[in-house]
């Protein structure tokens, strides 16, 4: 691995280890207008709260650092779990009390955020005070992602995307590649070992694997398993990640069709495809690490840089360190990424726009409307989305918003490096999409999943518990009255 490699993928453990001097290594283009913009605010603390996650890291320990120094506006992002971040912006919101300046919105939460006019229109707030806009932001070099997070009546940005990414089946070449374990799959299944094309072929090489791990010192596993049998994780992977495979789209719900989640009312949540879907991502949980059944986004990630599986869905802001991070993980060089394995017509009407295989996930940082500090909100959030900016920080956290971060140089280097991770989200990210445009999301996921983890303790089957998932669904649209 070359120098200049090896520091882009590992900036961000770099700018930790150094502190502030790395975000004052930083160079951005008219430094000058930055500073005339900040003078009226200096003084300001801006505060905002996310999931921590590398593309979020990013923001606290490299980028705010930076702006303060350029603005005076100091900028305080406070890093938490999921759930935390969560909670805590909610209720912020809900009670106007104004705490934070900038809070993290996942993809699959907007449209509940925009139904209760939570978030500034960042668009209109540029158009309306322009002395505020930088020069070197357009919002037009957005990728489309950024689509997520407009208004579906005005078209205007509510959301500043801070991260972007597919979740992607990764795979282990030294083990792929190795002629023993080539050899060995050759004489057990008759075909040569490649990654997956579909779930017989995937479930045939996890079957494989395990077993040629627990003949050769019990510590390698066929497949990951985001299985956690009390966290929404578990939930998030089966409806964004698995099911989605098998042909059942938007959680087995037709919106069309007064929002139908039964086969009986001409849903799809327990169809025959969904319940062969939920056995097979069982069957494969069944085979996969012992800490498969406590284990979120997180701990998939950690599972696979330490070596413990030949292959998962991991999700793709963990591709740049678990491929080339020496310092976190122990199968760099070894890492490689391909579609994920779909039934038969899935890829087909994915590719036609008709359906999708596999989760883009992302978020942005959006402005409370409740925010104390607009205005200098406005000025970090446009901080965020400089081309001079972006570079490193997708080689930090594998994190694509600007079309342009795809042409500069370390961004190249490094999408070789990790089998055209890069190549992948820019050219078929069309395949992926992010969760339904459902304002009622957070309560259809906490009204299903004590089901759904039953299903996963084996308190019940999962063609019974899908059969009750999909009843549970239309009573919780029917109260909120999208079922009529």
């Amino acid at each position: 691995m070359g120098y200049s490699l090896k520091y882009g993928a590992s900036v961000l453990a770099i700018a930790l280890a150094a502190g502030g001097a790395f975000a004052q290594d930083l160079q951005i283009e008219n430094a000058d207008w930055w500073q005339e913009a900040g003078a009226s605010f200096k003084g300001t603390t801006l505060r905002g709260v996310t999931e921590s996650t590398p593309a979020s890291n990013f923001v606290a320990d490299v980028l705010a650092p930076r702006f303060e120094e350029l603005t005076g506006i100091r900028v305080d992002v406070e890093t938490t779990s999921w759930d935390q971040m969560y909670d805590k912006a909610i209720k912020d919101m809900e009670a106007g009390t104004g705490i934070y300046d900038m809070v993290y919105i996942e993809q699959d939460i907007i449209y509940a955020y925009l139904a209760r006019d939570f978030l500034v229109n960042l668009t209109q707030a540029l158009e309306e005070k322009p002395d505020l806009k930088a020069a070197d932001y357009a919002e037009e070099n957005l990728t489309s992602f950024a689509d997520n997070f407009r208004g579906a009546e005005d078209g205007n940005l509510y959301g500043m995307p801070m991260e972007a990414f597919i979740k992607v089946y990764l795979y282990r070449t030294d083990l792929f590649n190795d002629p023993e374990v080539q050899a060995a799959f050759k004489e057990q299944t008759g075909r040569d070992l490649a990654p997956a094309t579909n779930h017989a072929e995937y479930a045939e090489i996890a079957q494989f694997f395990t077993q040629w791990g627990k003949e050769n010192g019990g510590k390698l596993w066929g497949t990951t398993a985001q299985a956690h049998t009390g966290h929404p994780a578990s939930w998030y992977e089966y409806f964004e990640s698995v099911a989605p495979t098998y042909g059942v789209y938007d959680w087995g719900i037709d919106a069309a069709n007064n929002y139908a989640a039964s086969v009986e009312n001409g849903g799809r949540m327990n169809s025959p495809e969904a319940k062969e879907a939920m056995k097979w991502w069982l069957s494969m949980r069944d085979i996969a690490p012992p800490e498969s059944v406590q284990s979120t986004w997180t701990e998939v990630a950690t599972t696979f840089a330490a070596g413990r599986v030949a292959q998962g869905l991991v999700y793709g802001e963990n591709v740049a360190w678990i491929a080339s991070d020496t310092s976190k993980s122990r199968v760099v060089g070894n890492v490689a990424v391909a579609l994920p394995p779909v039934e038969e017509g899935v890829m087909a009407a994915a590719e036609a726009g008709e359906g999708y295989i596999g989760y883009y996930d992302g978020g942005a940082f959006g402005l409370p409307v409740t925010s104390k500090n607009k205005d200098a909100a406005v000025l970090f959030l446009q901080f965020m989305a400089l081309p001079e900016v972006q570079e490193e920080w997708a080689a930090a956290g594998s994190r694509v918003t600007l079309t342009s971060t795809y042409e500069t140089p370390k961004v190249q280097a490094l999408d070789e490096q990790l089998g055209g991770y890069f190549s992948m989200l820019r050219d078929q990210g069309k395949l992926f999409k992010g969760a339904p445009e459902y304002p009622f999301h957070a309560q259809l996921r906490e009204a299903t999943a004590p089901i759904f983890y039953d299903i996963l303790t084996g308190a019940v089957g999962p063609d019974e518990g899908l059969d009750r998932m999909a009843a549970k669904a239309e009573e919780e649209l029917t109260s909120l009255g999208y079922r009529k």
